[in-house]
């Protein structure tokens, strides 16, 4: 792009042309791209031999990186958490092994091209604002190569994809006689898998997605293991109704409507109701003080299982050591443990930025919407995937940098840094009735909220009122389907012609890994769903949203969205899939 196609920050006449990306992960892959669409310069530094970040698995943790274990399979399904405009391979698992999805990166990689951008073997030792940064909005950026020689780079960007899984934390501190504790402490960021296990009693102390996983791990080898958890767990498996992906079923822009309308109450009693109708979370000590809505779902399929199985015992939060017994806050004593594994999450640091970035009153890094620091202008500096959200990462992060690039560029503007710092705090304690500890309540965001907002900015959200006008089959897919990452490239900047095909096609790649034996299906459609019933409840929904609170005063009116609505159901009826989208 020349320099007179760069357009210009607001405040100041900076030109954006060379973008620094830090890491090569997915969010690193998916800035690259992003650049290059945009006709801008992106130059990669990552710290290993290969791309993939998070979830290219190593035999040995290697400091300052982000480490897996073996057995990693994702939480969310293929359709639901790939790039917007590059799906998946029909063939894959809707939940994938971690050696899988690091294909699916190789794909995406040598499709686009992303490689040659990638400079391998480089550690990025410092990204700092240039003496006149206030002007051209540049950054220095120290890297030491593969030799160990110490390069200096100038950039006008830059983009941070270094990930926040890389520094562990592990508080041995806060256990009085962990000093004399005869057995071996380790965090979930050493563990690779069982081996080491077998025929031992362990402990496994957190409740999050790691813990349940490496527990349920661990006690198909080990003698006993006990689960310790400070507030237990609301525990979901991957499937819904008829085995199909629960995140397909869940994140719809027609249930984020009925959350916002319901009261939270009612639907925290259903959806803990029907949890309990699988397996009692008081009856198999899960239970936890919040309600089901308010936090993060802990995903494991066969944790339950183990419980009832009594391969794995729920304990209370772990209180201290006693040569080679672990004591808990009940007061109960468990004898003769061989290992305690530590899933007590990460400490999100950034070595290589200025510490100005954690400005926040608990020292966590300050950003406007999980992305802009606050105090930079001209804003030439984002931070990717620093958030946690009840969805996918991939295509959160996919769409933060689409943002963060348009404001790079002018296309795109942030308010005063007065106005940033509100929104921050408005949302911190906001979320700190479910998340009581400030570090974590500023990290959260709401899926499709989050994603429409960004979306908005870039000029792709989907434009709901007018897709009912115009192509009401997509529509019902868009509202009444799974909030799949193709609706966000349907229109505006960075359209995919093969958006509204791979809409059309979703439930197909759903099931096509399941046809390793086929059998006649002579399921009636009529059972599946009301087309009456759908477009009456689109019908009203459309009118509520889009009204604005006046009531639809012309005939004409009623008549053309009836007559749209007459043309949707004869298109929907002869075009519902094996799995329809509602």
């Amino acid at each position: 792009m020349s320099d007179s196609q760069c357009l210009s920050i607001p405040k100041c006449s900076v030109m954006v042309r060379r973008v620094a990306v830090v890491g090569a992960g997915s969010s690193g892959l998916a800035c690259i791209k992003i650049c290059v669409d945009e006709g801008l310069e992106p130059v990669c530094f990552e710290s290993s031999d290969d791309i993939g970040g998070l979830w290219n698995f190593r035999e040995t943790p290697e400091p300052d990186r982000t480490s897996i274990y073996r057995s990693l399979v994702v939480n969310t399904s293929k359709e639901m958490m790939c790039f917007s405009d590059f799906p998946m391979p029909s063939d894959y698992p809707n939940f994938m092994h971690n050696s899988q999805l690091l294909q699916y990166f190789r794909l995406y990689a040598e499709h686009f091209d992303l490689l040659r951008y990638i400079n391998f073997q480089t550690t990025v030792r410092s990204v700092l604002q240039r003496p006149d940064f206030s002007l051209s909005g540049q950054w220095e950026v120290v890297t030491i190569n593969k030799n160990g020689q110490e390069e200096r780079h100038i950039f006008d960007a830059v983009l941070v994809c270094s990930g926040h899984y890389t520094h562990p934390t592990l508080p041995l501190s806060d256990f009085q006689g962990h000093e004399t504790f005869s057995g071996r402490c380790l965090h979930s960021w050493e563990y690779k898998d069982a081996d080491a296990f077998t025929g031992k009693r362990v402990v496994v102390v957190g409740i999050g997605n790691s813990g349940g996983d490496i527990a349920v791990e661990i006690s198909r080898s080990a003698e006993k293991t006990f689960l310790s958890t400070r507030q237990g767990a609301w525990v979901m498996g991957r499937m819904s109704t008829n085995g199909v992906p629960l995140d397909m079923t869940v994140i719809k822009r027609i249930n984020n409507v009925f959350f916002q309308l319901l009261p939270k109450t009612l639907v925290n009693w259903a959806a803990e109701r029907a949890l309990n109708n699988k397996y009692g979370h008081i009856l198999y000590g899960l239970k936890p003080k919040h309600r089901l809505m308010e936090r993060k779902l802990m995903i494991n399929d066969d944790l339950p299982g183990r419980i009832l199985q009594g391969a794995i015992v729920m304990k209370h939060n772990l209180e201290g050591f006693k040569d080679s017994r672990v004591v808990f806050e009940d007061g109960t004593v468990e004898e003769n443990i061989d290992a305690v594994v530590f899933c007590t999450g990460y400490i999100g640091k950034f070595p290589f930025l200025p510490s100005t970035l954690s400005e926040g009153p608990y020292e966590e890094v300050t950003l406007y919407k999980r992305a802009f620091p606050p105090s930079l202008q001209p804003p030439t500096l984002a931070v990717m995937g620093l958030f946690q959200v009840k969805g996918p990462i991939m295509p959160t992060v996919e769409m933060q940098a689409r943002w963060a690039v348009k404001v790079f560029l002018g296309q795109s503007r942030l308010p005063t840094k007065e106005k940033m710092l509100d929104v921050i705090e408005s949302e911190r304690r906001r979320n700190m009735q479910s998340y009581p500890c400030p570090r974590q309540a500023v990290l959260q965001v709401d899926y499709i909220p989050y994603l429409d907002f960004m979306a908005g900015e870039v000029g792709v959200r989907p434009k709901l009122l007018r897709l009912f006008l115009r192509d009401p089959v997509l529509w019902a897919k868009v509202f009444f389907g799974p909030c799949t990452p193709y609706q966000y490239r349907l229109s505006g900047p960075g359209n995919w012609s093969g958006a509204r095909q791979a809409i059309f096609t979703q439930w197909e790649r759903v099931s096509q890994p399941f046809r390793t034996r086929e059998i006649p299906d002579n399921t009636s459609k009529f059972g599946l769903c009301s087309p009456l019933m759908l477009t009456f409840t689109g019908t009203v929904i459309i009118v509520v949203l889009f009204s604005k609170g006046k009531i639809v005063t012309t005939l004409e009116a009623a008549t053309e969205m009836l007559t749209k609505s007459t043309v949707f159901l004869r298109e929907l009826w002869f075009s519902l899939p094996q799995n329809p989208d509602m």
